[in-house]
């Protein structure tokens, strides 16, 4: 069983260095630090690492360490919620003794010397809950720290337990962690505050946005556009929920233009956008994906296919 197997490398290593995705989210960051906290608190003598770019947003939740590359030799290095080898921030990851994969994203990258992926997981905060439960006889510890930042993974990857990937299993792990010692008050206030040009910004997408007769919306953020409200490509992120109330879309889709690149951001409420999103250099959940395009024209294709698809549910 991976979880077994898992449990069993990361007690045989001194050192460990995980890692996740670019431009991460709530679960990104909260399964990545929580896993390193688990295994600080369970192991003191060892050796834990979190490694990536800082993301301003999320800086309340967790800052990343600083490794040094000579440190990877001997070091066992675990990737958190990261389907594809492509996107897993900071290259070194390979650079490890040896190398573990634990995602919730379907399985198209295999990557690692040992991967638990589950599919069902409505995070991968979730899973390293269950890792811990799993853990206990092994000497895996819980402390108020990693119970504060798995529950802001899994509230970060169900939209506050209102998404469909939301299980019994996912609140009975939530229940658990509240009993730890956090600010939930404090924590959703920082999660879900907007700066003021964020804010403008939202105003600004509920009068632009375009919604198809099939219920496919779109939003285009120029870098012109994004210039004017002084947000950035990153912090754009914010506002990827800001339609997903108006009655009649069952898709949406935005577009984000960056330098060379258009960056896509693909949400759903039933029509399957994720391969759609491999045909596009990303991937990801059914309903809930992310892409790259190098043009508006190449932008246009990925809609028509977006519209056929929300025709045809």
């Amino acid at each position: 069983m991976q979880i077994k197997q898992i449990i069993e490398t990361i007690k045989a290593f001194d050192t460990i260095i995980i890692h996740r995705h670019v431009r991460p989210d709530p679960d990104a960051v909260g399964s990545q630090t929580g896993l390193k906290e688990i295994i600080k608190h369970s192991f003191p003598d060892k050796k834990v690492y979190a490694v990536g770019k800082e993301e301003p947003s999320l800086a309340f939740l967790a800052k990343m360490d600083e490794v040094a590359s000579s440190i990877y030799t001997d070091a066992l290095v675990i990737v958190c919620d990261t389907a594809n080898a492509a996107r897993i921030d900071d290259e070194r990851y390979d650079m490890g003794n040896k190398l573990i994969k634990i995602d919730h994203h379907p399985n198209v990258d295999e990557y690692g010397d040992i991967w638990w992926v589950d599919t069902d997981a409505s995070s991968v905060s979730e899973m390293i809950y269950e890792l811990y439960e799993k853990g206990k006889d092994d000497g895996l510890k819980m402390n108020d720290q990693a119970a504060f930042l798995l529950y802001a993974g899994i509230v970060g990857d169900t939209g506050r337990f209102m998404f469909p990937n939301t299980t019994k299993k996912t609140f009975q792990y939530a229940a658990e962690l509240v009993t730890y010692n956090f600010d939930r008050p404090e924590f959703y206030r920082q999660l879900y505050s907007m700066e003021d040009k964020i804010s403008r910004m939202s105003g600004y997408i509920l009068q632009k946005f375009k919604l198809l007769p099939s219920g496919l919306c779109t939003i285009k953020l120029s870098e012109e556009i994004l210039k004017k409200f002084d947000v950035t490509p990153d912090e754009s992120s914010q506002l990827v929920n800001v339609v997903s109330d108006v009655k009649g879309i069952k898709a949406w889709v935005f577009f984000i233009e960056e330098d060379e690149q258009i960056r896509v951001r693909l949400r759903s409420k039933g029509p399957v956008i994720n391969e759609i999103a491999a045909n596009y250099n990303g991937g990801g959940h059914p309903l809930a994906s992310g892409a790259t395009v190098y043009s508006w024209e190449e932008a246009e294709k990925m809609i028509s296919e977006l519209d056929d698809a929300c025709q045809s549910y």
